[in-house]
């Protein structure tokens, strides 16, 4: 199939769909997207009569589903006869238009891809000496995480493991707009809890749906992610709420509480825009943090930054932030500013300065020390007002 998409077809509908028939017996749907990348970028993704099967964005240009086996990003299963649809989102389309070409074919049969090598285990940090808050402790975190199943370039199995060599309890892995890796996540063995997500992901802006919640439609309006959340029993969060060309632009009659506002794309921490943001989102905002790691060498390492959440094991995440027991910090062995009860530990900070909701500031003296808290968020900075860590 051949085809131009105009700039005019992007703004009057930016998903399209183009169909196409599976008969009786196909055993594999291969789809493979053609057009000049230096031109344009075209999101890729799949539907099927029975709904959604996959989604890779601009991150591939072709894809394979089988019953058993499926690219990245994509579910496997039976492919089901009837209409399927190739699913293009014209993310980027200059004034003359971007030709493009499908080819997709239906087989017999389609060779499983390679296993890939698990890699080594390795030691994880000694944990930072907290003492536990009723029972429950202090858990170190990312709540934002791609792999291979979207645009990252580790499988799970790598990105599990450099987590947890960082010295973190849990890991989000929320890859764009697919599930596909959420099957996989129970599977790996590397001491480290993996929450299954999902970054919803438009032009408008990006939120992470967290918890086992099913594939949540990025095609609906953002009022209806929130919906999907609470219905499922999962979490919302506003993602970088401030990032650049994915910054948060969404209308919504309800706003979710958890926000991201620490991302690794706060590079000039001094610059005070996502506080503001938070302040003016809504006045109970529970402050999470995320890395968008996506590869060696690019966005933050998983932790950077680093979501210390109080719950009773890190399976229970979820719950303690929902609770508001949260703490973000620069990275897991990072200055900590963490509430225990009517107190504030205030660790390996010394000479930074503690700020209080009402503004009034403090300098810390000593690597160990407990401080009266109030309610509020409380923060540590540096003396040239750098935000050095959050605590709810």
């Amino acid at each position: 199939m051949r085809g131009h998409w105009s700039l005019d077809d992007r703004l009057e509908r930016i998903l399209r769909e183009v169909p196409f028939e599976v008969p009786q017996g196909t055993a594999a749907v291969h789809v493979k997207l053609s057009y000049d990348r230096s031109q344009g970028v075209i999101d890729l993704g799949c539907g099927a009569p029975g709904g959604f099967r996959g989604w890779s964005g601009g991150a591939r240009d072709e894809y394979t589903v089988t019953r058993d086996w499926a690219t990245p990003g994509y579910l496997p299963g039976e492919p089901e006869a009837g209409t399927w649809n190739v699913w293009l989102r014209l993310h980027r389309i200059p004034p003359q238009g971007l030709d493009y070409t499908l080819d997709i074919t239906c087989e017999p049969a389609a060779p499983p891809e390679p296993a890939a090598e698990e890699p080594p285990h390795g030691a994880r940090p000694p944990r930072r000496d907290i003492p536990d808050v009723d029972g429950l402790r202090w858990y170190a975190g990312d709540f934002h995480a791609h792999t291979l199943h979207s645009d990252g370039s580790l499988t799970i199995a790598e990105l599990a493991e450099l987590a947890r060599g960082r010295g973190l309890d849990f890991l989000a892995v929320t890859d764009h707009n697919t599930v596909s890796h959420h099957p996989w996540l129970s599977k790996i063995d590397r001491d480290i809890t993996l929450i299954p997500g999902q970054e919803v992901t438009t032009d408008r802006g990006h939120a992470n749906v967290f918890g086992d919640v099913g594939w949540v439609d990025f095609r609906e309006p953002a009022d209806s992610w929130v919906e999907h959340a609470e219905r499922a029993g999962g979490l919302i969060s506003i993602n970088h709420p401030l990032g650049g060309d994915c910054a948060w632009l969404l209308p919504m009659s309800r706003r979710p509480r958890v926000a991201e506002v620490w991302s690794s794309g706060w590079w000039d921490r001094r610059w005070g825009a996502p506080l503001a943001w938070a302040d003016a989102w809504r006045d109970d905002v529970i402050a999470i943090g995320g890395s968008d790691f996506h590869k060696p060498g690019s966005d933050g390492l998983p932790g950077a930054p680093t979501t210390w959440v109080l719950a009773e094991d890190p399976a229970a995440v979820l719950d303690g932030v929902r609770a508001g027991r949260t703490a973000v910090s620069t990275g897991p062995d990072g200055p900590l500013l963490l509430r225990l009860g009517d107190e504030l530990l205030v660790l390996d900070a010394d000479g930074l300065v503690l700020v209080r909701p009402d503004g009034t500031r403090q300098v810390v003296r000593g690597e160990r020390v407990l401080l009266p808290a109030v309610d509020g968020q409380h923060r540590l900075e540096s003396y040239e007002n750098e935000v050095i860590a959050l605590c709810a």
